[in-house]
């Protein structure tokens, strides 16, 4: 397995239909490069369909940004979450060392037990608390015995973008139609732009004009630490800037236990970026630019 992509053959997204892979086909499109894109008419986890679209399409890379990411529904439909992030990334990776090529996955800050008091780095202990968690790390875990070298598996928290339900959107569509909201203070992390996402990932794998960084685990989110509240402040603010309407007037920090979920949050997953920083020669820019370019998308 080489570090770098080879030249033929498009990039292959799973998870077409979603946030993540909407991200991915832009950047794909500003960088001039081919791909295709499956969603739900292509099971990831039946393994032989797999393998035979794959042998069809000859991809350079393989992207996956399907997943199974209901939280709280994982924890009663726990086999439906490690079938596809699981199972699912085990088939995607036996097709990509049938074809000798590099995969791209992305796994989540959720594999963590929250209890750190300092950045995750990649290699800390992993201890998820839920099902979602326990299914994510599953999957890295089948991923990596795979393709110990042939796989780029990006952790990520916080996630918002465009073409998909996030925490923006609702949040921004609360702050449109109520005077005051309460918002989790006590659970810290780092939230991510789904498009500097895509393009750091990509530029990972050599899909850019920089060559593929060595296989293995990194960590990307946007900079600076927040909290939930912090997030929600932060998106009042923006929208005072980019003279956006909104009702709320205030936005009261609570408790998660004021909340209870049926699954498990973790109370700190802020994650330490600094090898993806090294790799690609910079830092993400801070959330709230992500969240400026984000929101001026989503209301112009």
């Amino acid at each position: 397995m080489t570090e770098q992509t080879t030249a033929d053959g498009p990039v292959w997204i799973t998870g077409g239909r979603g946030m993540l892979a909407t991200a991915l086909a832009l950047e794909l499109q500003t960088l001039g490069v081919e791909f295709v894109a499956t969603d739900l008419e292509l099971d990831i986890a039946d393994e032989a369909r797999v393998l035979e679209y794959a042998k069809s399409v000859r991809p350079r890379l393989i992207v996956n940004a399907a997943a199974y990411t209901r939280v709280d529904d994982a924890e009663t439909h726990e086999a439906d979450a490690f079938r596809v992030n699981a199972e699912g990334v085990r088939c995607l990776a036996q097709a990509a060392r049938a074809l000798d090529v590099r995969l791209l996955h992305y796994s989540t800050d959720y594999v963590f037990d929250g209890k750190s008091t300092s950045p995750y780095l990649e290699g800390h202990p992993t201890a998820p608390a839920g099902a979602y968690g326990k299914s994510k790390l599953r999957g890295e875990e089948l991923l990596l015995s795979i393709l110990p070298r042939g796989a780029t598996v990006v952790r990520t928290s916080w996630l918002f973008g465009e073409n998909g339900p996030n925490f923006v959107k609702t949040i921004l569509g609360l702050m449109r139609s109520r005077p005051e909201l309460r918002v989790v203070a006590d659970q810290h992390g780092r939230p991510t732009y789904t498009r500097d996402l895509a393009a750091a990932s990509l530029s990972l794998c050599g899909v850019s004009d920089k060559p593929a960084a060595a296989a293995g685990i990194y960590h990307f989110a946007n900079s600076g630490p927040t909290t939930w509240h912090g997030f929600t402040v932060g998106i009042r603010e923006v929208c005072a800037e980019l003279g956006v309407p909104v009702a709320v007037e205030r936005i009261l920090p609570v408790t998660t236990a004021e909340f209870p979920r049926p699954a498990p949050r973790p109370a700190y997953s802020v994650l330490d970026t600094g090898k993806i920083d090294a790799a690609l020669g910079g830092s993400a820019r801070p959330w709230r630019d992500a969240l400026r370019a984000y929101l001026r998308n989503e209301t112009a």
